[in-house]
């Protein structure tokens, strides 16, 4: 390949480019349970990995948990604030904005599902235990793990808001 072969071609009129033609999908479940399994088996290797190398397990802290509530509240904020925009005003939003929202849901469904996977895989590994951090880790892994699937619903809500109908503009 020749450097010439890299630059852009000029526009002279003989050749029409075919204008791209790209449909942007869903976040299927697939993904997300796939994710959420992945997450299930890293959080289940959290607990013996961190005593192999350090000889404690990690405390899951109230701050961690509050702010995945926070998150998934605002998340939940901006789907039902999008959806309205869109579809009870009949508003347009700016491409770019369009395109942020979207984005921000495709990755935090994503980010969401492992954080409910590795507090759910967490919150196993101290399932037998009968001391009281072992109930205080389990207790505070399950909540975490329920703020994260409910940041999954947020992401899930604000990426169906985003669609549109196809076809002429009104």
């Amino acid at each position: 390949m020749t450097r010439d072969s890299q630059l852009p071609r000029e526009p002279d009129g003989s050749e029409e480019e075919p204008q791209p033609r790209g449909t942007l999908q869903t976040t299927g479940p697939g993904l997300l349970a796939g994710i959420f399994l992945a997450g299930i088996v890293l959080g289940r290797l959290v607990r013996p990995v961190s005593i192999e190398l350090d000889g404690t397990a990690p405390r899951v802290g109230w701050l961690a948990v509050l702010a995945l509530f926070l998150v998934a509240a605002i998340l939940a904020y901006v789907a039902w604030s999008t959806y309205r925009t869109l579809h009870r005003e009949h508003e347009l939003l700016e491409p770019s904005h369009a395109v942020n929202r979207l984005v921000l849901a495709k990755s935090c469904a994503i980010v969401g599902a492992l954080l409910a996977g590795g507090y759910f895989g967490y919150a196993l590994s101290w399932l037998g235990e009968a001391s009281e951090l072992a109930g205080e880790r389990m207790s505070r892994s399950l909540l975490a793990g329920v703020a994260s699937v409910l940041i999954v619903a947020g992401s899930l809500a604000l990426e169906r808001a985003c669609r549109v109908r196809s076809g002429p503009p009104r």
